[in-house]
């Protein structure tokens, strides 16, 4: 089951990225020649008016091959290549392509992508990326109207000697106010209390049917954060009671909660990137296709709004890691798309053949590394 869950999350979100290309080609007037979910040897296809659909055989990719593509490399599937002068004539000898360039006809130039503007191509290729984001800014409002489970502000533990227990704090009180200012989740104390930087804050806290007010001074404390680093911090001592409450919100809240759970998502998956660089957070942390696996299974028995919850998350990784300026990445290609139009010349097809390259090697390694990751933390630590 795990394994059919993993497939659905990673289809519906493959698709979503390459109908985005499909979509902003077609209105860009571009011929898609193929249209791919997975990439290796092709399962099954149909030709449907001038584009084959395919199902192909490794789940882990895909891609959209248009008509003048000049040999770009989408999901791991190769192409080869089409020049700019003329659609490919390819022969086979002794394992190797040949290439025979014709020219093209006015009427083909305006189908083919390699013809079309730099803001076009831009727009085709970043379609993808963008596609998937939209698809968490989606996911997540569904999810805030569909019921968003979080923490109240209701205190299980006061902390002995802190500043919290001083002055008169109990367990099962209720926080409602910092400085005057609402407080509706334990995560708003924590962002509350770091605001002070250690002044003095006024504590509202409901008391079975009363209101009680604390003047507190909040004490120096070193924690770590989401990524493992250790910060400095203030805290008065009081632990959550973790009482949770399902939170539903109309059409329009659940538009801004949507954005910006969104937005927090995307700088946290930009933010882990950083750290991965930095060796802040450790590479066997990174998980490959037996990670997703799992995790989509998991979320798929805790219901179907954390299987969406997974969904959404997964996609906003595609989206960004998309862009990074990998060449055989989207973001790659968008590198070179902007090169040709601030220099007003493309880069030379030499120099993107060896770039692709290392980047392909780069690509390789890593889902190398996360699937030997993946392996010693399911296979050989439970052994």
């Amino acid at each position: 089951m795990m394994v059919i869950y993993a497939v659905i999350v990673l289809g519906v979100l493959i698709f979503v990225h390459e109908f985005g290309h499909f979509l902003v080609a077609k209105l860009f007037n571009v011929k898609v020649e193929k249209f791919s979910l997975g990439f290796g040897p092709k399962l099954v296809g149909k030709q449907i008016g001038e584009t084959e659909y395919l199902v192909s055989a490794f789940p882990l990719g895909g891609y959209v091959k248009m008509f003048g593509e000049g040999g770009f490399i989408e999901g791991g599937e190769s192409h080869h290549p089409t020049s700019e002068e003329g659609e490919e004539s390819a022969t086979e000898d002794a394992g190797k392509v040949a290439v025979v360039p014709r020219e093209l006809t006015e009427e083909e130039k305006t189908r083919s992508f390699a013809h079309k503007p730099p803001l076009a191509r831009i727009a085709i290729v970043m379609a993808g990326p963008v596609f998937n984001l939209v698809f968490a800014w989606l996911a997540f409002i569904v999810l805030c109207m569909l019921g968003v489970p979080s923490i109240t502000a209701k205190i299980g533990e006061v902390l002995k000697d802190k500043p919290a227990a001083k002055a008169g704090v109990l367990k099962n009180d209720v926080i409602t106010a910092i400085d005057g200012k609402a407080i509706v989740h334990w995560e708003d104390v924590a962002e509350a209390i770091a605001a002070t930087k250690g002044k003095p804050v006024v504590l509202t806290v409901k008391r079975n049917m009363s209101y009680v007010q604390f003047t507190i001074t909040p004490e120096p404390r070193v924690a770590k954060n989401l990524f493992g680093e250790k910060v400095n911090g203030y805290a008065i001592g009081v632990a959550s009671a973790g009482e949770i409450v399902t939170e539903h919100f109309g059409p329009i809240q659940a538009v801004v909660k949507g954005t910006v759970q969104t937005g927090k998502v995307i700088e946290i998956t930009v933010m882990s990137l950083v750290k991965l660089a930095q060796r802040v957070v450790p590479l066997d942390t990174l998980g490959g296709p037996i990670m997703i696996a799992k995790m989509a299974g998991e979320t798929a028995q805790a219901g179907g709004s954390s299987f969406l919850a997974f969904m959404a998350l997964l996609s906003v990784n595609l989206g960004v890691l998309n862009l990074l300026p990998v060449p055989v990445l989207d973001g790659g290609h968008l590198f070179f798309f902007f090169w040709e139009l601030v220099f007003r010349r493309p880069v030379s097809q030499k120099a993107r053949e060896y770039a692709q390259q290392v980047g392909l090697m780069l690509l390789l390694g890593l889902m190398l590394l996360a699937f030997y990751n993946d392996i010693i933390r399911y296979f050989v630590g439970q052994g």
